[in-house]
């Protein structure tokens, strides 16, 4: 539904994430969705930057024989990675999303995110010029790669409605397609694409190597996990604003997608480890994704496919920001938000 000018008070019992009354401005008073303010100040205090982090040490490290080629390929494959889903990710919020939800606190925090996304990518190039790695080669991965193209086509093929300059929200069958594609883009893309390449670079970590780009992947998940809790809300509360949608069939395809989203994973998974390195390897890769699917369901409401264990309980530790630390000695920071995120 396009978004008009209203001459009326913005009333809460009319605010909703999608067709809301009063979206003419981003007017956060009265407030509804709470839960968009506090992304938004979780993700101000937060903030980095790239350049704050030092990456000598990886430089060293990167021209020296201590890397294996295996070590090398899994690293720049990680990476390739990063570098295509970011971008689809702001695509998507600043070319879709955005124009669609009419919750001001919503609109607020999706600025607050693309601008994140922003900083990823520079992050991503930092690294490539701090190692003087081929950033052809990384960047362009995504169309040499079979498996990042194919997960690439898989976010990108649910985008083409909500793209549309002629789509508009309102009616059943499109309300439906946008919360297809924010489960997809949420519960997909952010929730399990993301956490398997974050599981690789935190192979590295564990290892004390590439500690610098590290760093910067260990502040870039803590704010993909804010942006995945996002998206989690965004979709329970357009369950609960119009549960008309919420329909057996629809759940029943949203489960399949996750399901056909952790086998595009699986081959991913076996590029990325062709030998394993780190004790990690492609079979213990496929059980992470299973259970990080079935915990993507599990938060809004659909059951569990694969009732897996976590094969890296270290994950949990890697990803722990809520505490004031010295990361491999480089810099002590506070986060002061992050502790009340839901990181897997």
């Amino acid at each position: 539904m396009p978004v008009k000018m209203t001459n009326k008070r913005p009333n809460v019992n009319n605010r909703r994430i999608i067709n809301g009354e009063d979206a003419d401005v981003v007017q956060l008073h009265p407030m509804k969705h709470s839960f968009a303010w506090d992304a938004y100040l979780a993700g101000n205090a937060n903030h980095w930057l790239p350049t704050e982090i030092a990456m000598q040490d990886d430089i060293e490290l990167w021209k020296s024989p201590r890397l294996s080629d295996d070590e090398r390929l899994a690293f720049k494959t990680a990476l390739g990675f990063f570098t295509t889903a970011d971008s689809i990710a702001a695509n998507n919020l600043v070319l879709a999303f955005y124009k669609h939800v009419t919750s001001p606190e919503c609109r607020m925090y999706l600025l607050r995110q693309s601008f994140e996304e922003a900083i990823h990518t520079h992050a991503y190039q930092y690294i490539v010029e701090s190692l003087g790695i081929d950033g052809g080669e990384v960047f362009n991965m995504y169309r040499e790669n079979t498996a990042h193209n194919s997960k690439a086509n898989f976010i990108l093929g649910f985008n083409e409605g909500i793209f549309d300059d002629n789509f508009h929200t309102g009616t059943f069958e499109n309300d439906q397609k946008f919360l297809e594609n924010l489960c997809v883009f949420s519960l997909i893309l952010e929730g399990i694409f993301f956490y398997s390449s974050f599981a690789v670079i935190f192979g590295f970590q564990r290892q004390n190597k590439l500690v610098g780009s590290a760093e910067q992947i260990q502040y870039i998940m803590r704010d993909e996990s804010q942006h995945l809790n996002f998206g989690i809300n965004m979709i329970n509360a357009i369950k609960e604003e119009q549960p008309e949608l919420w329909s057996d069939e629809f759940q029943k395809r949203i489960t399949s997608l996750v399901k056909e989203a952790a086998k595009l994973e699986y081959n991913y998974a076996q590029q990325v480890f062709p030998k394993g390195i780190f004790g990690m390897n492609a079979d213990g890769f496929k059980q992470y994704i299973e259970h990080i699917a079935d915990r993507r369901l599990s938060a809004i409401g659909l059951p569990k496919q694969f009732n897996v264990k976590n094969p890296f309980p270290w994950m949990s530790e890697a990803v722990d920001l809520s505490k004031e630390k010295n990361f491999f000695e480089t810099r002590v920071t506070e986060y002061q938000t992050g502790g009340t995120l839901n990181w897997e």
